[in-house]
C-alpha cells in the first residue's frame, strides 16, 4: 500500500509556481538580451558611421549626414597612399613594427616571469607579485614622464628603442602569466622532469610553455592591441614624424585638419585602415585558442 502510495506521489504532477513557470524565464531573460543588445548598439555604432564615412567624399562627409555608403572610398584611398609620398604606410609599418616586435618581447618577459613566480618558492616571491599588483593598477600616464626623463638621460629619445623599451614589463601579462602557469602546469610534472635530468630551461621550453600557450596568446593579443592603440608613449618620446605610430600620425593629421578641412577624410579612412589589421590578427589568433580547447579536451 505504501508502495502504492508513494508511486502515485511521484506520478502526480507538481505544481508550477510563478516563479518557475515556462514562461517566467522568457519574460526575465529579455531585461538582460536587451542590456546587451544597447550596449553593442553603442559600441558598435562608431564602427559603422567609420566605415560609411570613409566611402564619402569631403563635399558629402560635410553636408547632411546619413547612414548611406557614398562613392568616395577609392578616391579617399587614393589621396591617403599619395599624401606626402605615402607616408600614411610608413606609420602603419611602425606601429606593426612597434606593436608586433614589442608585444612578442613583453609576452617572452612575462611568460619567463609569471613561471618562475608560479613554481619557484624563494623569499620575497610575494612581495615581488605584491608590488605586479600594484603596478596593475596604476595608470600609465603617470609613469609617461618618469620613462621619458629617465631614456633622456641614457639619449633614447626620438628612437624607436623610446617606445620599444618601456613596453616590455608588463605588470598585467606578468600576472597573467603567473595565475595560468599555476593553473596549467602541474609541479609534479616539473619534478619528474628534474628527476629525469632535463634542465630548468629545458623543462620551461619543452613542457611548461606549450601547457601554457592559450595564455600567452592571450597576453600577446592583449599587448598588440594596447601598443597598437597606444598614443601618450609615442606623443612623449618621439618628435620625427617618420617614426610616428598610426595613432600619432593620424592626430597630426587631424590637427592640420583645422587648416585643412580635406584632411578630414583621409584621418578617417585612415582609421578605418587602422583597424583592419587588429581584426586580422584576432581571427588569427583565435585559431589557437580553438586548437587549445580541443586539445585540453582529448587529454581530460
Amino acid at each position: 500500500m505504501s508502495a502504492t502510495t508513494s508511486a502515485t506521489r511521484s506520478a502526480a504532477p507538481r505544481p508550477t509556481s510563478a516563479a518557475t513557470g515556462p514562461g517566467r524565464p522568457r519574460r526575465v531573460a529579455l531585461l538582460p538580451t536587451a542590456a546587451l543588445l544597447l550596449g553593442a548598439l553603442y559600441c558598435l555604432l562608431p564602427v559603422a558611421w567609420v566605415v560609411v564615412a570613409a566611402t564619402k567624399g569631403g563635399d558629402e562627409l560635410f553636408s547632411t549626414f546619413t547612414f548611406a555608403p557614398g562613392s568616395g572610398l577609392l578616391e579617399n584611398l587614393s589621396d591617403l597612399h599619395g599624401y606626402r609620398d605615402g607616408i600614411y604606410w610608413r606609420w602603419m609599418a611602425n606601429s606593426a613594427l612597434y606593436a608586433g616586435v614589442g608585444a612578442l618581447l613583453s609576452c617572452a618577459v612575462s611568460a619567463l616571469a609569471g613561471y618562475a613566480l608560479a613554481i619557484y618558492r624563494f623569499p620575497g616571491r610575494e612581495s615581488i607579485f605584491n608590488v605586479l599588483l600594484a603596478g596593475v593598477l596604476m595608470p600609465p600616464v603617470i609613469l609617461a614622464v618618469p620613462q621619458y626623463l629617465l631614456l633622456a638621460e641614457a639619449d633614447l629619445t626620438d628612437s624607436r628603442l623610446a617606445v620599444l623599451l618601456p613596453v616590455l614589463l608588463s605588470p598585467y601579462g606578468i600576472y597573467l602569466a603567473r595565475i595560468y602557469a599555476a593553473a596549467s602546469v602541474p609541479v609534479d610534472v616539473v619534478e619528474a622532469a628534474r628527476m629525469d635530468g632535463s634542465g630548468e630551461w629545458r623543462i620551461f621550453r619543452s613542457i611548461a610553455l606549450p601547457m601554457m600557450r592559450a595564455g600567452l596568446v592571450t597576453i600577446f593579443l592583449f599587448q598588440f592591441v594596447a601598443i597598437w592603440n597606444n598614443f601618450l608613449l609615442p606623443y612623449i618620446m618621439l618628435s620625427d614624424d617618420e617614426k610616428f605610430p598610426l595613432t600619432l600620425g593620424l592626430f597630426t593629421l587631424l590637427n592640420q585638419g583645422s587648416n585643412t578641412p580635406a584632411l578630414y577624410t583621409l584621418v578617417i579612412t585612415g582609421a578605418l585602415l587602422a583597424v583592419l589589421p587588429l581584426i586580422a590578427l584576432f581571427l588569427v589568433i583565435q585559431r589557437f585558442w580553438s586548437l587549445d580547447l580541443l586539445s585540453g579536451a582529448v587529454k581530460s
